[in-house]
C-alpha cells in the first residue's frame, strides 16, 4: 500500500537504500541517506524516514534517539503501516512483547496483507501462546503464501496446540499430499509429528494403522519400533508387543524401560515370571548389566542373597566406584539390607584373612588387593545411609590408610561428615580431594559446594576461579553461565550468615536466567518449522510453559521469600541513620577504630567495583559487536542488582509474591508453595487468600506438621478479626471440612492426641501450644523436647527444635536451651549445630590453622 505522504522519485529512491541498508546491516550508510532526506525542508517530518532512522539508531545501541525518531515518525504518519510496524520492532527488542503486538494490529489495518508483519505478529503470539490469535495470523499467511512450506505448517501446528486435532490432520495430510514435499529425512519428521498427533487425539488404532502405511517412509526406525510397542500395549494386542520388544532388546539390552515393558506386554503376575523371564535375557547377553540389576529387584530369600552375592563380588572384583549407589534402590527393603550387609562383612574379615571373598573359594586365585579397598569403600556408604555414623568413619578411614591416593575416599569422607552434620569438617576433606587433583572440575565444583554449606563464601569463589574466566570475577563469569546450582548454594549461604541483599541478588539473578531461557525459544519458532523438527518443537513449546517448576527456580523462589518475610518482619534500619547515631555515643578511641574500619571497606568495595566495572565494559564492548552483526541481538537494559537496595524494598510482601506466582501455576502440587503463600497473605492480612492456601495444602496432606501451625493461625486470626459478613460466610463454608466446628485449642489438644509420637508433629502441636496459652510454656517445651520413643527423631528435626527454642517460640528458656543441647550433643555427637560455644570456637580456629599451615612452604631440611 502506497504511503500517504509520498516521496518525490529521487527522496523515494533513498527511502529504498534505507531499506536496503537496514537489511544488510549497513547502519551508517543508512544514517546518512536518511539525513539527505531530512535534511530537506520539504521532508524534515517525514514519518516514515523518521521512524526508519530510528530503527537503524536501536540497531547502533542509541535506543533513547531510536525511541524519540519513530515517536516523531508516528505522530507524524499515524497511518503508515510501516511507522506502526518500526514501534512494534522497537517493542519487541525491548521484550515488551504485548506493546508489540499491538503495534503490528495497528499496522496490520493499513496494510492487511503485509506478510513481513504478520510473520512477525505470529512469532510474538506464540511467544505470548496467544494460541487464537496465532491460529488466526497462520491462516492468513496460509491464504496469501498456500505454496510455501511454513504456510502449512504454521497452520497445523496452530490447530494441534488448540487441541483441534482433526483439523490439523486434515492439514496435514493435504500438505503431504502436495507436490511441494520432499520424501527425505524431514518428510520422515513430518510422518512422525503426525502420528504424534493422531496418538494426542487418542485414536491408537488409527495411528497404529498410519504406522503400518508409513513406517518404510520414516528414517528412525527406533522410534518406529517404540512406538509400535507401545500402541500395540495401549490396543491390548499382547503378543505383537512381545515382539516389537524383543527385537527392541536385541538392539539394546541395556534399555531398562524395555524390560519393564516387555514384562507388561506378557502379562506377568507375579515377581518370580518377570525373574525368569530377565534370568532369560541374562543368559542371551551375559555382557549386559541391566537384566543383572533388575533381578535384584524381584528376587528374595535365598534366590535374593545368591544374585546379589553374585553381583557384589564383580562390582568389588572389577571395582566399580558407584556401586553402592547402583544398589542403593534396594535399601527400601530391610531384609534385603540385612543380607547385604551381611555379605559385605563377611567379604571384609575373608579378604583380611586370606585374598578371597569367602572361605570356600580359598583353592582358587586371590583376588586383587584393590578388592578389599572397594570392600571398605561399599561399607564406608552402607554405615552412612543407614546413620551408623561412627562405623562409617571406621569403614572409610581404613580405606584410606589402605589407599591415601584415591580421591573418591576423601569426598566419601567429607559426605558422611555433612550427613552427621558437621559441615566444617565436611568441608575440609572435600578441600583435601581438591588438592589432590586440581585439574578436576567435579571435584573443584563439589568442594565449592561444601565451602558455601559452611558458609565460606569467599573462599568458594576462590575455589571456583580456577576454572572461570580470567580477567572477570569468578562470580560475574558463573552468573554469564547461569550456573545456577552454585547461585542457589550461595544465595543459602548469604540467608544464614544474615547478608540479606545479598542473598537477594543471588536469587534475582536465578529469576532472570529463567526469564532469558524463555526469552531464548524466540529464535526457535521459525527455525524448527522451516528444518521440520516439529516434534521438538512442541515439545519445547510445553517445557517453556512450565519452566518454573524446576527445582532451581523453586529453591532460588523459597530463598527469596523467606528472606523478604525476615525483612517485613524485623525490617533493617536506614544506612546513615545507623551511621550517624553509632558515631555520636562512641569513644574517642572506638570512633578511631570505626573509622579505620570503613575506610578499608570502603577501599575495598571501591576495588570491588573497579574490577566489576571493568567486567561490565568487556560484556558491553562484546554485546556490541554482536548487536552490530545481528540487531536481533539487542537487549533491553537490566537494572543493576544492588545489595542494598533490595533488602530495603519498599513493600517486601509485593516482591515475595512476584515469586510466589509462578510457583502456584507450576508447583501447586508441593505443600510448600501454599504455605509460602499462607505466611506471606497472613501478614498482609487477606483473609480469603489465607483460605485458599490452607485448602489448597489440605488436598496434599492434610496432617502436614506445618500445615497444622498455619490452621490454628488461621482459627486465631478470625477469632481476632472483625470479618465482613459475607467473607465470614465463605470461610465458614469453605472450612467445614478441615476444622468441624472445632476452635484452635480444641483442633489443637486432637492434632496432639493423634500424632503423640512423631517429633515433627509433637514440635508444630508444641509451638501452637504455647501461642494459645502462654502459661503452659513448661508443657509445651517438654512436648517439644522429647527424644525418647518417638518417631522422627532425626538431625534436622532436632534442628528445628533448637531453632524455635533459640527464635523465641516457646518464650525465655535459657535453662532449657542448654539442657536440649546437650542431650542432643549426646544422641549426634559429630553435629556442629548442638555443640556449645566455646567447642565451635576451638573447631574453626583449628581449621584456620590448619589452613594456614598448608599455605606455608615446606621448611628447609638443613
Amino acid at each position: 500500500m502506497p504511503s500517504r505522504y509520498p516521496l518525490p522519485p529521487k527522496e523515494n529512491a533513498l527511502f529504498k537504500r534505507i531499506l536496503r541498508c537496514y537489511e544488510h546491516k549497513q547502519y551508517k550508510n543508512g544514517l546518512k541517506f536518511a539525513k539527505q532526506i531530512l535534511t530537506n525542508p520539504k521532508f524534515s517530518e517525514h514519518g516514515e524516514t523518521l521512524a526508519m532512522k530510528g530503527l537503524t539508531l536501536n540497531c547502533l545501541g542509541r535506543k533513547e534517539e531510536a525511541y524519540d525518531h519513530v515517536r516523531r515518525g508516528l505522530r507524524n504518519d499515524l497511518q503508515s503501516h510501516v511507522c506502526w510496524h518500526v514501534y512494534g520492532l522497537l517493542q519487541r527488542s525491548d521484550k515488551k512483547y504485548d506493546e508489540a503486538i499491538k503495534c503490528y494490529r495497528n499496522a496490520l489495518k493499513w496494510d492487511k496483507d503485509n506478510l513481513q508483519i504478520l510473520r512477525d505478529l505470529s512469532l510474538l503470539q506464540i511467544q505470548m501462546r496467544d494460541l487464537e490469535g496465532y491460529k488466526d495470523t497462520r491462516y492468513q499467511l496460509f491464504m496469501l503464501r498456500p505454496t510455501q512450506r511454513a504456510s502449512w505448517i504454521g497452520f497445523a501446528i496452530s490447530y494441534h496446540l488448540l487441541k483441534d486435532y482433526e483439523m490439523a490432520l486434515k492439514i496435514l495430510d493435504t500438505f503431504r499430499n502436495s507436490p511441494m514435499i520432499c520424501y527425505n529425512y524431514e518428510h520422515s519428521e513430518l510422518l512422525l509429528y503426525q502420528n504424534v498427533v493422531i496418538q494426542e487425539s487418542g485414536d491408537s488404532e488409527q495411528a497404529l494403522k498410519h504406522l503400518d502405511k508409513h513406517h518404510e517412509q520414516i528414517c528412525d526406525k527406533i522410534t518406529v519400533k517404540e512406538t509400535y510397542g507401545k500402541l500395540r500395549l495401549e490396543l491390548e494386542q499382547h503378543s505383537e508387543a512381545v515382539k516389537v520388544y524383543q527385537e527392541l532388546l536385541q538392539i539394546n539390552p541395556e534399555n531398562v524401560l524395555y524390560y519393564k515393558k516387555l514384562s507388561e506386554a506378557e502379562r506377568h503376575k507375579t515377581p518370580e515370571e518377570t525373574l525368569k523371564m530377565l534370568e532369560h535375557y541374562e543368559s542371551l547377553f551375559p555382557r549386559a548389566l541391566a537384566p543383572r540389576r533388575l533381578q535384584l529387584n524381584y528376587a528374595s530369600g535365598e534366590k535374593f542373597k545368591e544374585l546379589v552375592d553374585r553381583y557384589l563380588r564383580k562390582g568389588l572384583h572389577k571395582g566399580v566406584p558407584p556401586l553402592f549407589v547402583d544398589l542403593r534402590a534396594l535399601y527400601k527393603d530391610q531384609s534385603k539390607v540385612d543380607v547385604i550387609q551381611s555379605l559385605v562383612l563377611q567379604y571384609k574379615e575373608a579378604l583380611k584373612a586370606h585374598g578371597h571373598f569367602s572361605d570356600e573359594d580359598k583353592d582358587k586365585p586371590r583376588e586383587p588387593a584393590s578388592a578389599l579397598l572397594w570392600n571398605y569403600y561399599y561399607l564406608a556408604q552402607h554405615y552412612d545411609f543407614l546413620g551408623s555414623t561412627q562405623k562409617a568413619l571406621e569403614e572409610i578411614d581404613a580405606a584410606i590408610h589402605h589407599t591415601p591416593t584415591l580421591i573418591e575416599l576423601f569426598v566419601t569422607k567429607g559426605r558422611i561428615y555433612k550427613h552427621a552434620g558437621d559441615v566444617q569438617e565436611a568441608y575440609k576433606w572435600l578441600d583435601e580431594a581438591q588438592s589432590l587433583d586440581t585439574a578436576d572440575r567435579y571435584i573443584n565444583s563439589k568442594c565449592a559446594k561444601y565451602m558455601l554449606r559452611a558458609n565460606l563464601v569467599k573462599e568458594a569463589e576462590e575455589t571456583c576461579a580456577k576454572f572461570t574466566r580470567e580477567g572477570v570475577l569468578a562470580m560475574e563469569n558463573l552468573n554469564e553461565m547461569q550456573c545456577m546450582w552454585i547461585q542457589t548454594e550461595a544465595a543459602n549461604a548469604y540467608k544464614r550468615l544474615g547478608k540479606y541483599g545479598e542473598a537477594l541478588k543471588k536469587c534475582h539473578e536465578v529469576d532472570r536466567h529463567f526469564s532469558e531461557i524463555i526469552e531464548d525459544q524466540f529464535d526457535f519458532h521459525t527455525y524448527c518449522m522451516r528444518k521440520m523438527t516439529l516434534r521438538s518443537y512442541v515439545g519445547l513449546l510445553r517445557l517453556e510453559d512450565v519452566l518454573r517448576s524446576h527445582p532451581f527456580y523453586f529453591k532460588a523462589a523459597k530463598c527469596a521469600i523467606d528472606v523478604y518475610l525476615r525483612l517485613h518482619d524485623y525490617p533493617l534500619p536506614d544506612l546513615t541513620q545507623t551511621q550517624e547515631i553509632d558515631t555520636e555515643n562512641l569513644a574517642p578511641s572506638e570512633l578511631k577504630k570505626l573509622r579505620n574500619k570503613q575506610r578499608k571497606q570502603k577501599r575495598k568495595a571501591e576495588l570491588e567495583r573497579q574490577q566489576a566495572a571493568q567486567a561490565q565494559e568487556k560484556r558491553e564492548q562484546h554485546n556490541k559487536s554482536r548487536q552490530q552483526a545481528d540487531p536481533d541481538l539487542e537487549q533491553p537494559t537490566l537494572d543493576e542488582l544492588i545489595p542494598e537496595k533490595l533488602e530495603r524494598a519498599d513493600d517486601p510482601l509485593e516482591q515475595a509474591i512476584k515469586f510466589l506466582l509462578p510457583l502456584q501455576d507450576l508447583a501447586a502440587n508441593r505443600i510448600e508453595t501454599h504455605l509460602m503463600a499462607f505466611e506471606i497473605y497472613i501478614r498482609k492480612g487477606r483473609t480469603l487468600l489465607m483460605l485458599r492456601s490452607i485448602n489448597r495444602a489440605h488436598r496434599l496432606e492434610p496432617s502436614n506438621p506445618e500445615l497444622h501451625s498455619c490452621l490454628i493461625r488461621f482459627l486465631r486470626h478470625t477469632a481476632e478479626s472483625s470479618l465482613d459478613s459475607i467473607v465470614g460466610e465463605v470461610v465458614k463454608r469453605q472450612s467445614s471440612d478441615i476444622f468441624a466446628g472445632k476452635n484452635a485449642a480444641q483442633l489443637n489438644a486432637d492434632y496432639l492426641k493423634q500424632h503423640a509420637n512423631s517429633l515433627p508433629h509433637l514440635l508444630q502441636a508444641a509451638r501452637m501450644l504455647y501461642l494459645l496459652e502462654p502459661q503452659s510454656q513448661q508443657k509445651a517445651i517438654g512436648l517439644a523436647t522429647s527424644l525418647d520413643g518417638f518417631e522422627g527423631v532425626s538431625l534436622e528435626n532436632c534442628t528445628r527444635v533448637l531453632e524455635a527454642l533459640r527464635n523465641g517460640d516457646f518464650g525465655l528458656c535459657e535453662q532449657q536451651l542448654a539442657d536440649y543441647t546437650v542431650k542432643c550433643h549426646e544422641r549426634f555427637p559429630y553435629a556442629t549445630a548442638f555443640r556449645s560455644a566455646e567447642a565451635k570456637h576451638q573447631l574453626l580456629t583449628n581449621h584456620q590453622d590448619q589452613a594456614a599451615a598448608k599455605d606455608q612452604p615446606p621448611a628447609n631440611a638443613n
